[in-house]
């Protein structure tokens, strides 16, 4: 049986069951091709305040179901993950670009998001708390009720299914706007995957859209709860709007993740972990490792082999053959990546490896070298196959420089991993990875950044999606009505 058999979905989004949006349709483009995948429902607003009104109705028999119901259907849907992962991983690699491993990963990481999630639902939900009254008192967790999730392209399903699930199993409807690039892939796939494993209608609604749909899952007055991730600019008007309404957001957003090769590693297997960390989806991932801080000892053979890894990298379609990077999502990344690299030519910097477009959206793996603070190339997120590297001379002016950054997701540091213990004392960073590079996740671990990065780790762990999904509820109980003045 095919998950994504067209028919069901083509043209049309998700509320209460497939059917037309009012926005119309848009096309599903593959990026590598610039060819037509398929084409999916437009919602508008007026389908926003739909879904999520009929989200809040769907909701409250959702949360009242019995935890072993709610654990069965994210049991189920994590099997349907693996039984159909062969065929939306095509859709991953055709519509995201990304290579048939990076869409094996997310089908896997999808999988294990809805086993973890599957236990959420018998966790302890409460405490029993001491009190000076003649009374029981307790602090219980309950559904937050309706949710808004927002995800980017890069990873598109990893991206979404880490706040959809652990939000299902916890009680709450879901309101998901992909983003119109892979809408198939990270929307139709999801809401297919939980029609199939039994979750009730209404409970789970797809709004694919583009600004104004954003803008709409944010306000709807059923919503309590925003969990986005994509830019800085984008994650700042999320987090402003939510301020004023008065919910919660739990913001993911850019990166600029720096990587400290400490004196006396390994040159070869520490260019190794900084290829998979810059190039690894075109570079298109916001924990991806933007700034090399390489040791002056080892500098020069440092960027003679990560120079030497790009040079060797295979570019082209990923559903044609075997490469190891695919094409920039589109044009307008495309050209903002390119231009980064040439304003940093112009200013002053130099192209070890790469720096080259190829024909449609392909752009060579590119090592940069002789950059300071007043390039946009080291200060900045590119998001795209680019390395910029620069040396240290003293520990203290590594961690400086990897503290001297707007952003705070992710940071490696690769070598005497005592020396590190003490490095990671001292920076400023959602995650710390010793002897890996900066691209990592785990569906039980938390995940998030500081500073411009996020609002810290929000995400990930059951911990932190008790607090994300959640609201803890005040509740006492008195053997009889208890007596008052009045």
């Amino acid at each position: 049986m095919s998950i994504l058999d067209p028919a069901s979905w083509s043209g049309k989004i998700f509320v209460n069951g497939w059917r037309d949006g009012r926005g119309g349709t848009a096309a599903s483009v593959e990026p590598a091709t610039g060819g037509i995948l398929g084409t999916y429902g437009v919602a508008s607003r007026e389908d926003v305040a739909e879904a999520a009104a009929s989200a809040s109705a769907a909701q409250r028999d959702w949360a009242a179901a019995k935890p072993e119901a709610r654990a069965a259907v994210l049991r189920r849907a994590g099997a349907l993950w693996e039984e159909h992962a062969e065929e939306i991983s095509r859709w991953i690699v055709r519509e995201s670009g990304g290579i048939p491993p990076k869409a094996g990963l997310e089908l896997h990481t999808a999988a294990n998001e809805c086993y973890e999630a599957s236990a959420l639902p018998s966790l302890p939900a409460g405490d029993v708390l001491t009190t000076n009254e003649d009374r029981w008192s307790f602090a219980r967790r309950r559904p937050a009720g309706v949710v808004s999730v927002i995800a980017p392209f890069n990873f598109p399903l990893i991206l979404a299914i880490r706040a959809v699930a652990p939000a299902l199993a916890l009680g709450n409807a879901v309101l998901l706007k992909p983003d119109p690039r892979t809408t198939v892939c990270a929307g139709v796939a999801i809401v297919r995957v939980f029609e199939e494993a039994g979750l009730p209608a209404g409970v789970l609604s797809l709004l694919p859209g583009g600004a104004d749909v954003g803008a709409a899952v944010v306000e709807a007055p059923e919503v309590r709860v925003i969990a986005f991730t994509g830019s800085t600019e984008a994650g700042r008007r999320i987090g402003e709007t939510a301020g004023r309404l008065l919910k919660r957001a739990h913001l993911e957003l850019g990166g600029n993740s720096a990587m400290i090769v400490l004196p006396g590693a390994d040159v070869a297997k520490a260019a190794s972990a900084a290829a998979f960390g810059s190039f690894m989806h075109q570079g298109q991932i916001c924990m991806a490792t933007g700034r090399h801080l390489v040791h002056e000892d080892i500098y020069d053979e440092y960027v003679a082999a990560l120079a030497e890894k790009a040079e060797h990298l295979p570019v082209g379609d990923p559903a044609s053959g075997t490469v190891a990077l695919g094409p920039i999502i589109d044009q307008g990344q495309l050209d903002k990546v390119d231009g980064m690299v040439r304003a940093a030519v112009s200013g002053g910097a130099r192209v070890a490896a790469g720096g080259t477009r190829g024909d449609g959206l392909f752009y060579a793996p590119t090592v940069l070298v002789d950059l300071d603070d007043s390039h946009a190339a080291w200060s900045e997120e590119i998001f795209g196959p680019v390395a910029p590297v620069r040396k240290f001379s003293t520990i203290d002016e590594a961690v400086d420089m990897a503290n001297d950054s707007r952003y705070g997701l992710s940071l490696a540091i690769l070598g005497d991993v005592g020396l590190a213990m003490r490095i990671a004392d001292r920076v400023d960073s959602g995650k710390v990875h010793i002897n890996e590079q900066t691209v990592s996740d785990e569906p039980n671990s938390p995940f998030g950044g500081v500073k411009d990065s996020g609002n810290g780790g929000r995400i990930g762990g059951h911990r932190a999606n008790m607090d994300a999904f959640t609201e803890v509820q005040w509740l006492t109980v008195r053997p009889e009505i208890a007596p008052y003045p009045f």
